[in-house]
């Protein structure tokens, strides 16, 4: 049986069945629902994973028939389960009780064993979680936000902007604007403010070029962009988690092409991202980047540590170190 996604959304109480398998790239949107079963129910929920039900089936099967007078109901949360897992899932069929049993995959194509398997049963659901596209994005922005003043078409813009099309990102996103605008009241340059809009595409088409090794561009945008000291450590966090997604990327080079790798990456690359990310991913090898990653971690630490030190031009240092590593 095959619901739609906004449906489980709007009402939960559709998860009717025991065996549950929700699949697609939409990451946000599974650990959205994942949190409103975890609000609906009283069971304890355990999180467990494929690999490690592979190597132990009898840890599963314990679960479910172990059960004690005095203990909770437990339902199951399972993750990134593929075809694999299927035979067990046939065997628990035969001795579930009550337990829900709710089951996280990532891609699955209609020649899946496990889908194919969930979508005929009458006694199972298939949830499809799709990419979300802005219209998406947008009912759910507005919904959340449907008590607030100032939820103006240009607010909605700059909210999404911020967040890529990342349903998790524009959920951390609307925790920051319900915990500040307390008077539920949003202001266009305190948003912008807030969501750190102007700093962070300035200082992130820095931090691209940098790791591009474009010294003539790098050059260019040290003179114009403003590094306020104040964030210093949230630059650094920008720089590292951009580092670290190459770094995963490149240990995989010798698996698959770039490009595949990046299009199977997971939480999902933005679009928009790709080609820069796969132009930094030529340029840098893990040699190269554990130097970098030390670079930051030291710079980090002294910036903490001291006061007396000039914040922006130790990171305006870091993207000059950075840039003449990637030339190389």
């Amino acid at each position: 049986m095959i619901i739609k996604s906004y449906l489980v959304e709007e009402n939960i109480n559709l998860l009717d069945k025991n065996l549950v398998l929700f699949y697609g790239e939409n990451l946000g949107l599974k650990n959205q629902i994942k949190e409103i079963i975890k609000l609906k129910t009283n069971a304890e929920i355990l999180n467990l994973f494929q690999d490690e039900i592979l190597k132990k089936p009898e840890v599963l099967f314990n679960e479910i028939l172990n059960k004690s007078l005095f203990e909770n109901e437990k339902n199951f949360f399972i993750n990134e389960v593929d075809d694999k897992i299927l035979p067990i899932i046939e065997e628990i069929k035969e001795k579930q009780d009550s337990q829900k049993i709710y089951l996280f995959s990532n891609i699955l194509d209609k020649k899946s064993k496990i889908r194919s398997s969930f979508e005929k049963s009458h006694n199972s659901i298939v949830v499809p979680c799709y990419a979300d596209n802005e219209i998406t994005l947008k009912k759910l922005l507005i919904n959340k936000l449907k008590d607030y003043k100032g939820v103006s078409p240009s607010n909605i813009n700059i909210i999404l902007e911020s967040c890529n099309n990342d349903r998790d990102k524009l959920n951390n996103e609307i925790s920051k604007i319900k915990s500040y605008f307390i008077n539920k009241e949003i202001n266009s340059d305190q948003l912008e403010d807030l969501l750190n809009l102007k700093v962070n595409e300035s200082f992130a088409e820095l931090n691209d070029h940098a790791l591009d090794g474009n010294k003539i561009k790098v050059n260019q945008l040290l003179s114009n962009t403003t590094l306020e000291p104040e964030k210093s450590i949230m630059y650094l966090s920008i720089v590292n988690q951009r580092v670290l997604k190459i770094s995963k990327i490149v240990e995989l080079k010798n698996t698959s092409s770039i490009d595949e790798i990046i299009n199977k990456f997971r939480p999902p690359i933005f679009w928009k991202e790709k080609p820069k990310i796969t132009s930094q991913c030529k340029k840098w090898n893990l040699h190269k980047i554990k130097n970098i990653l030390n670079k930051i971690y030291n710079l980090e630490l002294k910036i903490k540590s001291s006061s007396d030190v000039k914040h922006n031009l130790l990171i305006k240092k870091l993207m000059i170190d950075i840039c003449n590593l990637a030339s190389i």
